[in-house]
């Protein structure tokens, strides 16, 4: 029987955290290293496989795109890596409308709120400190401290585990990407919810499985108490 939402997953870059572009940036400029010709078709394809996998681990995407080369793979990630710290120090990062209080609200109604994403650690720390957020949320994941990144489920399924949270049942799951909405599923989670403050649109999330589709982190709140209200 489905149960109250005890733990919420949300998304950094896109769902939560407003990062001007930086992302995309950064593939831009880490791709060369990669091998890609800016200019040619093959740099285009890549960039087109980069908005196609935002929301996954980033080496996980270069490693596809250099065809296992794991030292190519390897450059490239750590060259987007510096890129997007980078951006991060000079033009800094900024919470998404409502998205700190959205996360205020969770907690204060009992949630667990852990952030995942596909950064490294170092860079997902850097957004925290920049935002303020390391007392905010219950803790950040990335898929270093999981095993395998987004569409994977083993984030999710970790913060359960460290959460100590009873079940999926219990479990939302929400972010801007067809990954996030994948990785959701996958774990079980009785709440899958896209939002669309990302590069993906409806007819993105619309390939593959989801509960709800928000404007924004912002409605979350009302969204998990009037789910909560529905079981009783």
């Amino acid at each position: 029987m489905p149960e109250s939402v005890q733990l919420v997953c949300l998304d950094m870059a896109g769902t939560t955290v407003e990062d001007g572009g930086a992302v995309l940036a950064a593939f831009h400029e880490a791709l060369p290293v990669a091998g890609f010709t800016p200019g040619s078709p093959e740099h285009a394809a890549a960039v087109a496989y980069a908005l196609e996998t935002m929301g996954q681990s980033k080496i996980a995407v270069f490693r596809v795109l250099t065809r296992g080369d794991e030292d190519r793979a390897a450059r490239a990630n750590q060259a987007f890596e510096q890129a997007y710290a980078r951006s991060v120090a000079e033009n800094g990062v900024a919470p998404l409308p409502g998205a700190a209080d959205a996360i205020e609200r969770m907690r204060a109604a009992g949630r667990q709120v852990v952030l995942t994403t596909g950064f490294s650690p170092a860079t997902r720390d850097q957004i925290l400190d920049e935002l303020g957020w390391r007392d905010l949320v219950t803790f950040a994941l990335s898929p270093v401290d999981a095993g395998r990144g987004r569409p994977y489920p083993d984030m999710l399924l970790t913060a359960l585990l460290r959460t100590g949270t009873e079940s999926v049942t219990r479990l939302a799951a929400v972010g801007d990407t067809t990954s996030d909405l994948l990785a959701g599923h996958r774990a079980g989670a009785a709440v899958v919810a896209a939002v669309r403050t990302g590069t993906h649109t409806d007819t993105d999330f619309a390939t593959v499985p989801h509960t709800h589709i928000l404007d924004s982190v912002a409605d979350l709140p009302d969204l998990l108490n009037a789910y909560d209200g529905a079981l009783v």
